[in-house]
């Protein structure tokens, strides 16, 4: 299974666009796709029966509904299936670590809520050790969009895995690649809301400029291909990222590792509950 692009597929509606998705991407990434369901995911009414037969018959028929679907979308990709008993945290976590890349399904999205996603995704999501890309129902086709917008938060080493990842897959999907790297205002203090932002120090906003477009420099040099746009902007980073990302086919975003209970910080999860665009979150260094 190594280097594969791994679904995990659960049974419902919510694993279909996600299988399309990865079919897609292993087919541009010339990779095997390998399809990976959980008995623990099934429907309680499953689940709870005593007999192991009809949980692993359930699995089984999950798995083939998945696999027909992927085939349908990518005719001549390699696919494998895999049937666990183990929950599918554990599961999915495990075999992060010898895949490309990890995909999964969202429950939808509303114009309250956003994108929806369960206690599995986000746990998987925060302990992944590869790049985990979320998709829902209305984005089951890979990159409809023509450019990706990666997030440089950090523009030292551990900002290199978000784009080497935002740079492959832009280099496989000939494809732009927009830069995006937000400036927060200053801390406005003991001032009135209404009493405006102070002017901002020249010397600051160049100096962060010149960070991202060095930061940017040997990747440029390793994809040449790639069409890449720099964007510095001030304001709050998740509505910044989201307002780039209303017209891109995938939205990258780092996360870091994090020792405490809430595996991922708050501008990840915002993004993922309401980007227009399938996410990718990308472990750091």
């Amino acid at each position: 299974m190594s280097g594969s692009v791994v679904v995990g597929v659960d049974g419902t509606g919510n694993s279909v666009p996600a299988v399309r998705w990865g079919a897609t991407e292993a087919a541009a990434r010339d990779l095997p796709l390998h399809l990976l369901h959980s008995r623990s995911s099934q429907p309680s009414s499953v689940r709870d029966t005593r007999r192991a037969y009809d949980r692993r018959r359930c699995g089984t028929e999950v798995l083939e509904a998945a696999e027909a679907a992927a085939r349908a979308a990518c005719p001549d990709i390699v696919v494998t299936t895999e049937q666990v008993s183990e929950d599918a945290v554990t599961a999915l976590t495990e075999r992060s670590g010898g895949a490309s890349l990890l995909v999964l399904g969202s429950r939808g999205h509303s114009a309250i809520n956003g994108f929806l996603l369960g206690s599995v995704s986000l746990h998987v999501l925060g302990s992944a050790g590869c790049p985990v890309v979320t998709v829902r129902e209305e984005q089951a086709g890979a990159y409809a969009e023509p450019e990706i917008v990666v997030g440089v938060r950090n523009t030292g080493v551990a900002g290199e895995p978000v784009l080497d990842f935002g740079f492959t897959a832009a280099d496989t999907h000939h494809t732009g690649l927009r830069a995006v790297r937000v400036r927060q205002p200053p801390d406005l203090g003991g001032l009135a809301p209404d009493a405006g932002l102070p002017p901002e120090d020249p010397e600051l906003i160049r100096g962060e400029r010149k960070a991202l477009t060095d930061a940017l420099r040997s990747w440029r040099r390793k994809f040449p291909e790639v069409d890449v746009t720099e964007q510095m902007e001030s304001g709050r980073v998740v509505p910044v990222l989201l307002a780039n990302a209303s017209q891109a086919g995938l939205l990258v975003i780092g996360r870091g590792v994090r020792r405490s209970p809430m595996l991922l910080g708050p501008v990840v999860l915002a993004v993922l509950h309401h980007s227009p665009c399938p996410v990718a979150v990308v472990p750091g260094v």
